[in-house]
Order: C-alpha cells, then sequence, then structure tokens
C-alpha cells in the first residue's frame, strides 16, 4: 500500500497547532470587526489575469497555476488585495466609499524546493478602500499596532518607508529604469557597500547623499532627521514626521520605527509602506501601505490602503534562542571559516573557541557577545533565512545559486576571490552555431539564469565532481564552473571565453535581526570593516 504524504509546502495541523491558529484568527477578526471592518470572502481560484492587469509584484514563478476547461490559464489566489478591488469595482460599486472590509483567508504561495517554506499562508487583513490623506494613513497603521498588541506577546514593532521618497531621489539622477531597478534591489536588500560603489558615478547629483545612505536609514525618529540633514526639507519626510506625530498622538509612538529604504515595489505602492516585526520571528509578520492606482486599473479610481498578518508566523512557536541578546554567525567550514576568523581577530575579537574547534559544532566568544556556527555553505544561508542564526559569511556562488532569498547581503568582505566562467575546449566556436548547446556546470541556476540574459536556449546538465570532464568525455559542449587561476582548465585542455559573475565572501542578516537587534548587528558589521581596512 503506498503511503500517501502532503505536497510540499503544506502540512497537517493537528490539535493545539489549530487551537492557537484558530485563537490568533478569532482575537484579529474580532479586532476588525470592533474597529467597523466587514468581512468580505474571495475564491481561492481566480484568473491569472486579475494579477496581470492589477500589477500584483508577485512574480509569475510563485503563483501556483491550472488551466481549466476553456484553456483559460487560473491561479489559486496569492494575494487578497487584488480580489478585493476586483469586488470594489464590479459587485460593490453602487456602494459609496469608503468601504471598510477584511479578510481570514489563506494565500497560495510557490516557494523553492526543500526551502521549509510555507505555499499555504494563512492571512488576516484590511482593507480601506476610498479613503486618502493622513487620517486614513493613521487609521490603518494604528489598527496594524493593535492586531500585532493582540496576537505578539515577546514584543514587536512596525517600520514606516515612503514608496515616494526612492521613486523621487532616482528621477533626480537621470538613471535608466534599468538602473533605478538595480538600485532599488541594493536598497532594499541593504547591499552597503555595493550600493555605494554602484552610486558613484551620481554623487555629483544632489540626491546622491541620501540615496547613498537610504540602506541604513532604518531605526527610531533621528532616521528622519539625518535624512534631512543630507537632503533638505523634502515632502515625503514631512509627512513621516507629521504621520509619526499623529500616531504619537493616537498612542502608538513606542511601537513605530522607520526604514527609508523600505522600497519594495515601487510601481504598486504609492505612498506610505511598513512592515511588522515580532521578537522571535526571523521574517515580517506584517506588510502593508498604500496604493492608490490599483482600483483604477479595475476601472473605479480611488485611493486605497491596507495591511496582512501572516498569522502563522504569529501563532508558532519559534525557539528561544532566536530572541536571545547574544548574536549567532553562521560561518562556512574551511577556507572561508579561516579568512573570516582572522578578520575577526583584526577587529579584536578572542576567536581561539573556533580555531580549535573539535567536534563541537557551535562556539561562544569569550570577549564578545556572539556565538559561532560552523556550518556547510548551504546551510549558511538556510541557517540565516530562517532565523536561527542572525548572521552569515557565505560565497556569492552559494548566494547566487540559491536565489532570491529573504536575507540582507551587508558586505563583500573582499576575500575567497573568484568568479564564475563560461569554459570550453580549445579551439571551440562556441557561439558560432544554431545548435542548441549542452552546459555542464554544478551551478545549474547561475549557468539557466545567465544563458536566458542572453537568450539562449540549452540543456543544462548538473555535475556533482570534476566538471571539466564533461566537455572532455564530449558530454557537454561547455562548463559554467568557479574559476581562481585558471590553472585547473589549462591543464585539461579548456579556456574560459566569457566571465559569468564575481565571486567572493558576503556577509548576510537575517531581515528580522538587522531591525530587532539593530545596535547589535551594526556593532559587529562595523568591526568587520574595521578588520578589512587593517
Amino acid at each position: 500500500m503506498n503511503i500517501i504524504t502532503t505536497p510540499e509546502g503544506t502540512q497537517d495541523r493537528l490539535f493545539s497547532q489549530c487551537k492557537d491558529l484558530r485563537s490568533a484568527q478569532r482575537e484579529l477578526t474580532r479586532l476588525f470587526r470592533k474597529n467597523g471592518y466587514e468581512e468580505i470572502s474571495t475564491p481561492e481560484i481566480e484568473y491569472y489575469d486579475l494579477f496581470l492587469q492589477s500589477g500584483n509584484p508577485i512574480p509569475q514563478e510563485a503563483m501556483m497555476k491550472i488551466v481549466d476547461r476553456s484553456g483559460k490559464l487560473m491561479v489559486m489566489r496569492p494575494d487578497c488585495t487584488a480580489p478585493i478591488a476586483r469586488v470594489a469595482a464590479t459587485k460593490l460599486k453602487s456602494s459609496p466609499f469608503p468601504q471598510r472590509l477584511y479578510y481570514n483567508e489563506t494565500v497560495f504561495r510557490s516557494g523553492a524546493a526543500n526551502r521549509g517554506g510555507s505555499s499555504e499562508i494563512p492571512q488576516c487583513g484590511i482593507e480601506l478602500l476610498g479613503a486618502g490623506g493622513i487620517e486614513a494613513d493613521v487609521e490603518t497603521v494604528s489598527l496594524a499596532v493593535e492586531a500585532l498588541k493582540a496576537v505578539c506577546q515577546k514584543g514587536f514593532h512596525i517600520e514606516l518607508g515612503h514608496a515616494g521618497l526612492f521613486r523621487a531621489l532616482a528621477e533626480q539622477t537621470d538613471m535608466p529604469d534599468s538602473k533605478i531597478e538595480e538600485a532599488r534591489k541594493l536598497i532594499e536588500g541593504k547591499h552597503f557597500a555595493a550600493l555605494e560603489e554602484f552610486l558613484q558615478p551620481y554623487e555629483n547629483k544632489s540626491a546622491y547623499a541620501l540615496l547613498s545612505r537610504l540602506s541604513q536609514l532604518f531605526g527610531g525618529k533621528e532616521v528622519l532627521e539625518e535624512a534631512e540633514t543630507l537632503v533638505g526639507t523634502r515632502p515625503e519626510l514631512t509627512y513621516l514626521r507629521k504621520l509619526y506625530e499623529a500616531l504619537e498622538g493616537a498612542g502608538c509612538g513606542e511601537y513605530i520605527k522607520f526604514d527609508l529604504g523600505l522600497v519594495h515595489q515601487i510601481d504598486y505602492y504609492t505612498g506610505v509602506t511598513f512592515r511588522g516585526y515580532a521578537r522571535g520571528v526571523g521574517a515580517p509578520v506584517l506588510s502593508g501601505g498604500r496604493y492608490d492606482n490599483l482600483l483604477g486599473a479595475f476601472g473605479r479610481p480611488a485611493p486605497a490602503i491596507g495591511f496582512a498578518v501572516n498569522v502563522d508566523l504569529v501563532a508558532r512557536e519559534f525557539p528561544v534562542q532566536a530572541s536571545c541578546a547574544r548574536l549567532r554567525l553562521a560561518l562556512t567550514k574551511g577556507r572561508l571559516q579561516d579568512k573570516t576568523v582572522e578578520l575577526m581577530e583584526r577587529a579584536g575579537l578572542d576567536c581561539s573557541p573556533v580555531k580549535a574547534p573539535g567536534r563541537r559544532l557551535v562556539h561562544s566568544l569569550p570577549n564578545y557577545p556572539l556565538d559561532a556556527v560552523l556550518a556547510k555553505a548551504p546551510d549558511v544561508i538556510t541557517y540565516v533565512e530562517h532565523g536561527v542564526c542572525d548572521l552569515g559569511v557565505v560565497g556569492k556562488d552559494t548566494i547566487l545559486e540559491r536565489g532570491e532569498s529573504p536575507f540582507y547581503e551587508v558586505l563583500d568582505l573582499g576575500f575567497g576571490k573568484c568568479r564564475f566562467a563560461l569554459a570550453v575546449k580549445e579551439g571551440t566556436d562556441f557561439y558560432g552555431t544554431y545548435r542548441t548547446r549542452r552546459i555542464a556546470s554544478k551551478y545549474p541556476n547561475v549557468a539557466r539564469k545567465f544563458f536566458e540574459d542572453k537568450g539562449m536556449d540549452v540543456e543544462i546538465i548538473k555535475i556533482e565532481g570534476s566538471v571539466e570532464l564533461a566537455p572532455i568525455l564530449g558530454l557537454a559542449d561547455a562548463i559554467v564552473d568557479i574559476v581562481e587561476t585558471g590553472a585547473t582548465l589549462r591543464e585539461n585542455g579548456l579556456v574560459p571565453i566569457e566571465d559569468v559573475a564575481p565571486v567572493s565572501a558576503r556577509l548576510i542578516v537575517n531581515t528580522a535581526a538587522m531591525k530587532l537587534k539593530k545596535v547589535e548587528v551594526l556593532d559587529f558589521i562595523e568591526k568587520c570593516q574595521a578588520g578589512m581596512e587593517r
């Protein structure tokens, strides 16, 4: 008899798990009703065109797709906001604004394989439709604070940003759209050093001073003051200050912080954006913002703002260690571990326990509040992504092969330098044919993206060992592999013909740890920078 299990990304919830989830949902829905919001429910299956029309920022590959009997493409609901906008523009179009609606529904996202993420995400959220201005923003953010008060017992805070700030600064630099998107990703991902280097061609522009600091401007209201010293008075900064004062007046001030680098999906959000972080949880538990263009996409233009709480995250018990005061750093075993230890010692940290680890995998530094965890490179990312480690040191090769992950890549540590390269047998005219080329690589995702960007169709074969053998034995036309000196390629009659991407060691930080342990994380980053300079 075959034993049937649940599909990846789904789970059976039993007994206390159901109780905890339902309890959180009851608390949130009771709060929403108390504040005058009425429940709405939309189908679990929607036409794909709905989300295409809405400009929804969820990438196509994250949507779970099916085809109906007529051949139309449908998706399992990846988001609740666009379907609610559809309802507001059709079934509720004769109802006057503002409309206060809430939902308690599951959204479905297709995550990467073997990453431990959930494809079924229970959400409770609200949409305030047809209401603009600061009063509506205060109402929504205040309700978000009350929502997290109801379900986050260990403490939380909400960070405010403004979608218009980055957009306005970027336009002042005269960047092309492709460069603006690249800058957005660097700021959102808090790539501190990479952002500074990327913006150097624009350092004579008036917006440069603030734009180059956006990724680091998060914390209390002092970040608004620093921003104003860099660029003067701006309407977005003035608005955030007024919003904060209004929230203070509403009794929410102690829960409010800022992140001026909160610039996700700038074409979707139009004003204030915000995220909520809870102690002990390694990912944002709440996300929301103003999206004044969405209802217009369905023929009923009106301002709108809303938020969603990830109920699964706030209802689940997380390890106590995730919220402890000491930092936890995941180190890639081998040469990167040795180089990282050298760097930390130059910064004055006593790494003697890590230098003589024996069989132990976790080591406490005696003169600094940090525990070092020794792990293989792919596991470093996993531990940081899930929040059981606050920081990690891993090669850019592993990051690129992993693909999109929810962590911040804050520093290029400057060691472990090499490159991805495309290599062929000497004398091969790789590009001189229309025949589909076969590529061997230990890094199939890196190779696939490289050729997709070129618009080339190739076959990818994953090789675990000496990838140089593949073209020698006639299995492949070329390889994509890490090259340091090129000696191994030369000894096997291969030559690199094109660089794919540079590789070096990077310091990565869990998104929630960056916000909840800001002082400790930034202190460690400064120590790494000091060690790099010595």
